[in-house]
């Protein structure tokens, strides 16, 4: 009839006018509204299985879409809205709920949970409020999601929970509603009419019909994406609702909450590989690491490689839901609930997971500790909350237990009942397993120890970093377990002025050593300033950076310990000399040139990260300690003193005697080889080591200086930022050190560029492989920057020692590009351009060969003498003059050796891949890298002096640890 009347009137256009008119007239949408809700019921009164009647289920689509549109457009009106009034007085979520359960058809459950959200957003007639419409809810919610329900797709999942969400929000907001969709109902009893045993209600089956919501979002948790977003978050709202209201508190600590959310993660540890390499992407591998030995691990089916997609993702799910577990306890206001959390999360997690995955771990069987070991360093990375992390640190360092109880402020009903759950958790325990493995026989602190004496490159640094972690973020932990620590007391202990001037000026030397054209300044104010960063953002530190009090006069808050046996505040400390930890990671520093570079990036991490505290003194085991200074007796500061007064209570006595040891404070001891702490004198061995290969090694300043400039280019041309610990030292750009361990989710991959294995080399194998030839031509490698000959280091001298090569050496200070020009036959007064191509490919070739010589940790006591640095901090100039001459007499030694000498001679790799004993070098018996290798190994051991040097000079003024008087 409407069809016919439009047309008789002569207004088909009119139809859009229509349509604004009746959605503006209430009566007229009310009545629309009840004629597509009476047409609904009647189609589905008269199916009989809408599971098999395709038409009519569209029809019910149809009309269900209808009526959610209708309602949607009248929420969004002024007042008054018919429909929604009429939605909750007839009822009609009932029978539209019933629909679906019992349509088992995909579009119909579809709009129904859309017009069940529309009648929550109108905000109108209090439907959450309503115990019908809960009811209907939770049933359409539960029938839909439950297990004999059909497959539902992903999108409306995400509407179901996201519905969820929307409740709990409102809960979360007006806690008046709760009652609506939480009802504890009585205990149920058995068929003999007593009520159930504990244990049995204990397993939360009985009790999912009381929160039908709360076990919903549960199911969801673990989910990736928006849905396991709702779901968390709406859960998490459920949780801070239970400080408002005693029976949900009560209800959620008898529930299987706490056991789903421990069982769920421990679920997905059990899904990480056992056995883990790490390693990096060949087109994303850091140039540090792509101008060294580094090769490739071996991965299998059985050991995954860290950057596996699949790892990474499975590796992310984990590390979500621990940060879920932080988010329940930040978010949880009631003390039994957060214990009950707690309580399963160290029994079920901890105890029957985590800590047996570390005892059963071997650095043999193909790396299960590289596996555990990087896990647990991602856990103590993630994880913030303070009870979390004393759970962990707590247990497995094997620290005292200290029996105590958390106070309640909930009543003795919920006390009660978080005390029978401990009993049921510690019975189920109890007969999973009846000989479990105790941390007081072997802890973290054994097993760490042991993995960095072990033989397997890759556990010593992922345990490198596990430390580093300790150190940095729970230093405190690590005092009286990893540390071998003793106390101090007063100032006496603190080096004095003409010390620190002393030591300072002896690392800046040790770094001048090593050479370098390049404005070091800028880099060591880089150092200096992430220094300044890095102690001021110590958890130890804050105590000592920050006053004591503020503004308004109130003093600090004190570090949270809401659990007992946590360590108490760390007071002033210093490391024993014969800590076992230090000593042997003080063992891997003395094979530093040799190490791969990834193992010295976390080694120099964690040596820097064991001085960063402030209550950590560094005299005694870093720097010297006071109670060793010694000064020469006719030392004479040029500045004597008046005799002094004759009255000893006299002010001028007083200040003669302050002046006295202002004076000493500022004298220099004598520097005694001997009396260095280990840590020095391993320094200055490897300082002599860098002199022993610029001795050995032809052109090694060149190179090395190449080395340099070919990070720098490469820091400039990366796409992409790398992480802080992965960028090369010498092009520091501040955030965060200089040195340290590449990020295990960054993992990469590099084949040595000698190496042929692979079919094809990778984007930054052929990027290294360009930026070495074109820096590693002897005309540019002369002078890189343009700058002059004259600009020598002390240590830059010309190579005749015992080494790579014969006596005949290609000079530092030879200009192949000037000898080629003047050489080469000319056509019209100017050179061949050919010509001089063809032989700049050939010193290319030779400075290729140089860098792929295999060589060894130098004899330096053979090799060199040691260095002797003087504290004035100016190098010694060599002329020009002086080293042309050395580089004719090497030249000329060159041409008289024929055919047995040259550059020929010089350059050839040896055949049996090491130097003789009598060169000074390695034996058979030990390991030998690349020429390459040890350029980026001495870069790096460098940057690491200028970070120690900015680490002792930061602390002095930051801490206040030089003595003046």
């Amino acid at each position: 009839m409407d069809f016919w009347s439009r047309l008789l009137a002569h207004t088909p256009l009119s139809t859009a006018g229509s349509r604004k008119d009746f959605a503006k007239d209430p009566a007229r949408r009310l009545h629309r509204f009840e004629k597509e809700y009476s047409q609904l019921l009647h189609t589905w009164r008269n199916s009989s299985n809408l599971a098999h009647d395709d038409e009519a289920a569209e029809y019910i689509e149809m009309r269900l879409q209808e009526l959610t549109s209708l309602l949607s457009d009248e929420s969004r009106r002024p007042l008054p809205h018919p429909c929604i009034a009429f939605s909750a007085a007839k009822q009609v979520y009932i029978p539209v709920a019933k629909i679906a359960t019992s349509s088992f058809n995909e579009w119909i459950i579809k709009e129904a949970v859309l017009f069940f959200a529309t009648l929550i957003e109108s905000e109108e007639e209090a439907f959450v409020e309503n115990d019908n419409f809960s009811g209907s809810l939770t049933n359409l919610l539960v029938r839909i999601t439950g297990a004999n329900s059909i497959r539902l797709s992903a999108d409306i999942e995400a509407r179901i929970v996201e519905l969820a969400f929307n409740i709990t929000t409102k809960i979360r907001l007006n806690p008046e509603i709760l009652p609506a969709w939480f009802k504890s109902h009585p205990p149920q009893l058995s068929q003999d009419g007593k009520p159930l045993p504990d244990h049995d209600k204990f397993t939360g089956r009985t009790q999912k019909q009381d929160f039908p919501l709360f076990y919903l979002l549960i199911d969801y948790i673990h989910h990736e994406g928006k849905v396991g977003d709702f779901a968390r978050t709406g859960l998490l709202y459920i949780i801070e609702a239970a400080s408002t209201s005693v029976m949900l508190e009560q209800w959620i600590v008898e529930s299987d909450l706490s056991t789903l959310m421990a069982t769920g993660l421990g679920a997905l540890y059990s899904q990480l590989s056992r056995k883990l390499v790490i390693d990096h992407p060949a087109n994303d591998l850091p140039p540090i690491l792509a101008f060294s030995d580094y090769e490739h691990p071996k991965s299998n089916y059985e050991i995954v490689s860290s950057c596996s997609p699949e790892f990474q993702s499975h590796l992310d799910t984990f590390l979500s839901h621990l940060l879920f577990w932080q988010d329940v306890l930040n978010h949880c206001k009631s003390v039994e609930v957060k214990s009950t959390l707690l309580e399963h999360f160290q029994v079920i997690f901890l105890q029957q997971l985590l800590y047996p995955s570390l005892l059963e771990s071997s650095d043999v069987d193909g790396g299960s500790s590289v596996a555990v070991l990087t896990y647990l360093r991602r856990i103590l990375e993630s994880v913030d909350h303070p009870d979390m992390i004393n759970l962990i640190l707590h247990y497995l360092l094997a620290l005292p237990d200290v029996v105590a109880s958390p106070p309640s402020d909930t009543g003795d009903v919920v006390s009660a009942a978080r005390k029978r759950k401990s009993m049921d958790l510690a019975t189920m325990m109890a007969s999973k397993s009846e000989a479990a493995a105790d941390p007081l026989l072997f802890n973290l602190v054994d097993l760490i120890r042991a993995c960095l004496r072990s033989q397997n490159n890759q556990t010593v640094n992922v345990t490198l970093q596990l430390v580093s972690v300790i150190l940095r973020r729970h230093h405190r932990y690590a005092v009286t377990t990893l540390l071998y620590t003793e106390g101090v007391l007063g100032e006496s202990s603190n080096r004095t002025w003409g010390a620190h001037q002393q030591e300072v000026e002896y690392f800046m030397n040790l770094a001048e050593t090593i050479g370098g054209q390049d404005d070091f300044n800028d880099l060591y104010q880089n150092a200096v300033k992430d220094t300044s960063a890095r102690l001021e953002n110590h958890p130890c530190s804050i105590k000592l950076v920050t006053p004591k009090t503020s503004t308004n006069n109130r003093e600090l808050p004190a570090e949270p310990d809401s659990l007992p046996g946590a360590p108490r505040d760390v007071r002033s400390h210093t490391l024993h000399p014969d800590d076992p930890l230090l000593n042997i990671m003080l063992d891997r520093l003395e094979t530093f040139f040799l190490n791969p570079v990834e193992t010295n990036l976390s080694l120099t991490e964690a040596l820097f990260d064991l001085a960063v505290c402030g209550f950590m003194h560094l005299e005694g085991w870093f720097l010297r300690h006071p109670q060793g200074y010694d000064y020469d007796d006719d030392e004479d500061d040029g500045h004597p003193l008046a005799e002094p007064p004759l009255d000893p209570d006299s002010q001028e006595y007083i200040e003669y005697t302050r002046v006295q040891s202002l004076q000493e404070c500022h004298k220099r001891p004598k520097w005694a080889q001997a009396g260095l702490p280990r840590f020095l004198r391993v320094l200055q061995t490897l300082c002599d080591q860098v002199v022993a290969y610029r001795e050995s090694i032809p052109r090694f300043d060149d190179l090395l200086q190449q080395r340099r400039e070919a990070f720098q280019i490469a820091d400039n041309v990366m796409p992409n930022p790398m992480p802080r610990r992965t960028r090369t030292p010498v092009s520091h750009q501040g955030g965060g050190g200089v040195l340290g361990a590449p990020f295990v989710e960054r993992p990469g991959g590099y084949d040595e560029p000698r190496n042929t294995s692979r079919e094809r080399p990778s984007g930054l194998e052929v990027f290294a492989h360009r930026i070495l030839s074109e820096l590693g031509t002897p005309s540019r490698s002369g002078s890189p920057r343009g700058r002059k000959e004259t600009r020598r280091v002390m240590s830059d001298r010309p190579a005749h020692g015992p080494g790579l090569a014969p006596s005949g050496t290609v000079s530092r200070s030879f200009s192949p590009a000037a000898s080629v020009a003047s050489s080469m036959p000319s056509w019209d007064g100017r050179t061949s351009d050919v010509a001089v191509a063809n032989q700049a490919k050939a010193f290319q070739a030779i400075d290729q060969s140089i860098l792929a010589r295999r060589v060894g940790l130098p004899d330096v006591k053979r090799a060199v003498e040691p260095v002797k640095l003087s504290f004035d901090r100016k190098p010694v100039i060599i002329s020009p003059s002086e080293t042309d001459d050395a580089d004719d007499e090497e030249g000329k030694e060159a041409e008289d050796e024929g055919e047995g000498g040259g550059e020929d001679a010089l350059l050839a790799p040896s055949e049996d891949g090491h130097d003789s004993d009598e060169e000074g070098l390695t034996s058979v018996e030990e390991k030998t890298v690349s020429v390459s290798h040890v350029l980026t190994n001495v870069i790096v051991f460098q940057s690491f002096v200028f970070e120690l040097s900015s680490l002792i000079q930061v602390r002095a003024g930051l801490f206040g640890e030089v003595r003046f008087v």
